[in-house]
């Protein structure tokens, strides 16, 4: 009897030994990301095929623009999101729950003029209809540029410069047909534009106060207040697949053209895209705060309170994972 009953107890404690090993070590943490179509956005992309490893599955989303990714936000349908430093600041303006926690890419914009307009320089959008997708760094962009030239604007005949807000998907598509003369436009469709031929380069919009336009990485408050650990480890994977597209940017390309963009820009495209463009981490608290005011300047945004960096921006995530990882 006694001998069944430790025999029983070996068994007992040989199943549960099993089920224990069966048994995931820990279960990974849903990470949903808000990402756009460009190829500088390719490592946040990227960082789905890299999360595992730190106990993440990230879900990805994709989105038109900036601007739209805030509802889903508010929602609760989106933890962490890619997009302009200006969308983001909008957001933040009107009471949504976000934190800038990295800087992704900077550059990624280029002013095109249609191939047979003859404008060769910004004076040369005198009297000229342009492109441009409302609420994105390319109008903050745009305006200062044309302000810098002494050029009025508006979406309006009677100025010198005619604004025609469109989609980033119909941009290229309006030019190529004459409905515009020139367009403000990202990466990797304004080197598409100049590639097919129906577009020459105006110039890389970088020269104003604001410089090279940085992207932001912006987490909701819940995410980075409420599961730190969570936060932490995204952070790690979204330096890790930074640091893996900088140092290989042959994987960069296969993963942007084939996963990404599934086959529809070329090789060239992706490399002048990527020489206008760079992935990176950083962002400074100057730079929102100039982009800020820019944004009340030229009234991109329509921000009830405008936001002083110091408030949501908060890098220490990015620090401790770019210590971890050696990253500089």
């Amino acid at each position: 009897m006694q001998q069944r009953k430790v025999l029983a107890a070996a068994v007992t404690a040989l199943c549960a030994s099993a089920l224990l090993a069966a048994a995931p070590a820990r279960a990974e943490d849903v990470v949903r990301l808000g990402n756009l179509k460009f190829a500088h956005y390719g490592a946040v992309s990227y960082m789905k095929e890299l999360c595992a490893k730190y106990d993440l599955k990230v879900e990805e989303r994709m989105f038109p623009k900036g601007p739209d990714i805030m509802p889903a936000i508010v929602a609760g349908e989106v933890d962490i999101a890619a997009l302009a430093s200006d969308g983001a600041i909008s957001g933040r303006a009107n009471g949504v729950p976000i934190y800038t926690v990295a800087g992704f890419a900077k550059g990624g914009a280029r002013l095109v003029a249609g191939a047979d307009t003859g404008i060769k320089d910004i004076q040369g959008l005198k009297g000229k209809k342009v492109g441009v997708t409302r609420g994105g760094a390319h109008e903050l962009l745009l305006y200062a540029e044309l302000e810098k030239a002494g050029l009025t604007w508006s979406d309006k005949p009677g100025k010198d410069v005619q604004i025609v807000f469109l989609a980033f998907a119909d941009l290229n598509q309006a030019l190529a047909a004459k409905q515009i003369d020139a367009m403000c436009q990202s990466e990797p469709q304004s080197s598409q534009a100049l590639n097919k031929k129906f577009g020459v380069e105006i110039m890389k919009p970088y020269n104003t106060a604001m410089g090279e336009p940085v992207r932001l990485l912006v987490m909701t408050e819940k995410l980075y207040n409420e599961k730190k650990d969570v936060a932490q480890r995204v952070m790690k994977c979204f330096v890790e697949a930074t640091a893996l597209f900088n140092k290989d940017m042959a994987l960069a390309e296969k993963y942007v053209r084939e996963q990404m963009f599934k086959g529809q820009i070329s090789s060239q495209d992706f490399k002048d895209a990527m020489d206008n463009a760079d992935y990176t981490y950083d962002v400074s608290p100057e730079h929102i705060d100039i982009t800020t005011s820019f944004m009340q300047k030229y009234g991109v945004g329509r921000m009830a309170k405008p936001p002083k960096a110091a408030e949501w921006v908060k890098l220490d995530l990015l620090q401790k994972a770019k210590t971890e990882l050696k990253v500089k």
